[in-house]
């Protein structure tokens, strides 16, 4: 898995605000990157009323939607439980990195996006995949990089790193 990285931490913590940072950033460095995003709760990207919806209730295992612009396949667990991250990212098109946003106690390498005032406990302390955490406070305690959450540049440059030693 030397091309994902998660981007971890609580609700609230600025998680998806780094992501959408950092996308451009590493676009404009000349990486390609698609992103997995975690819900914890029940979620839907259809609507009701919509062919494909119906489609769905009605009992289909996965819908595929296509465009001009795009498309999306929607696959229904039933029973089946939740997919692996590993089995969601074989489904993904090859790309030179792949950010996860979420799945804070999967094995997989990741940024800590901490911020004391969300009012929870760092990930950090009981974690092994954590490889830098992104702050807005210092972290005496934490051994690995401390990042600016606000220097999305100093971020970028953290992963473009990361990644290229990954890959040697």
């Amino acid at each position: 898995m030397k091309r994902v990285l998660g981007i971890a931490g609580w609700s609230g913590s600025g998680k998806t605000t780094l992501v959408t940072a950092l996308i451009p950033a590493l676009l404009a460095r000349g990486l390609t990157v698609s992103t997995l995003k975690h819900a914890h709760h029940n979620f839907d990207v259809d609507k009701p009323g919509k062919d494909s919806y119906e489609h769905r209730t009605a009992g289909a295992t996965e819908v595929l939607v296509s465009s001009a612009n795009r498309w999306a396949l929607m696959h229904e667990n039933r029973d089946g439980g939740e997919a692996t991250l590993d089995d969601l990212i074989a489904r993904m098109s090859p790309v030179d990195l792949i950010l996860v946003e979420g799945w804070k106690t999967g094995t997989h390498p990741k940024i800590e996006v901490y911020r004391p005032s969300v009012g929870k406990p760092p990930l950090y302390p009981d974690s092994d995949s954590v490889v830098a955490v992104a702050s807005d406070a210092p972290l005496p305690d934490f051994t690995g990089p401390v990042l600016d959450i606000n220097d999305i540049e100093t971020v970028t440059d953290f992963i473009v790193g990361w990644r290229s030693a990954e890959a040697a």
